[in-house]
């Protein structure tokens, strides 16, 4: 891993997990004693992560970790569904045999995750989950725009879930999805994923009311 991927991967988790909140100001000097990595990756990273609305650039102002804003999540969603949806499918369809074996795994995680009601272990096999789909489906197009939604996507989950979410029906769900990749069954992978949307679709919105 790179200086600048390291920089990346530890802001943008500092980011998603609301170690930096909302609406705070942020300098590269800042970044980079947090990180301990210098300040060229720092300001490559930071461009990276300005392109997934993780931050704003403001010119000759700094830096700024945006608000949360259910109504652009909403508008994510719209767009997640249609490209995560291909991405699932063409995981079913493409994925090798090693790479089925640990959606299997990844299915019985999850199992395990909506029986123990667990966050942490949740947030672990969903990041592993996202990363293995976007192996499988051999679509760099389709990986592009996904991970221009997948920081945002989980910001939003870590701020509101304890308010609004259901843990272990979201697990369910994802393990649904797992498996039916697992399976090499394309249409019970896009099936299972529109379920998954419509639970985080009502989700978002019940978090309007908290």
């Amino acid at each position: 891993m790179t200086l600048t991927e390291q920089a990346y991967a530890q802001i943008e988790e500092a980011i998603v997990t609301l170690k930096i909140p909302p609406g705070t100001a942020i300098s590269e000097l800042t970044l980079s004693e947090m990180t301990g990595i210098g300040r060229t990756p720092i300001r490559e990273a930071i461009q990276r992560l300005a392109r997934e609305h993780l931050i704003l650039v403001l010119p000759q102002r700094g830096l700024l970790v945006p608000e949360i804003n259910i109504k652009k999540q909403l508008k994510l969603l719209t767009t997640r569904r249609e490209v995560e949806r291909l991405i699932c499918r063409s995981a079913a369809r493409s994925a090798s045999a090693e790479e089925r074996v640990e959606f299997s795994r990844l299915a019985k995680a999850f199992s395990a995750v909506a029986k123990d009601n667990d966050d942490v272990s949740f947030m672990h096999a969903d990041r592993e989950f996202n990363e293995l789909c976007l192996l499988a489906a051999r679509n760099e197009f389709a990986e592009g725009a996904m991970r221009l939604m997948h920081g945002l996507s989980r910001r939003f989950w870590y701020f509101h879930y304890k308010q609004a979410a259901d843990l272990p029906e979201m697990a369910r769900l994802h393990a649904a999805v797992a498996k039916a990749i697992a399976d090499g069954n394309e249409d019970a992978a896009g099936k299972a994923l529109d379920r998954l949307i419509d639970n985080i679709e009502t989700f978002t919105k019940a978090s309007l009311l908290t």
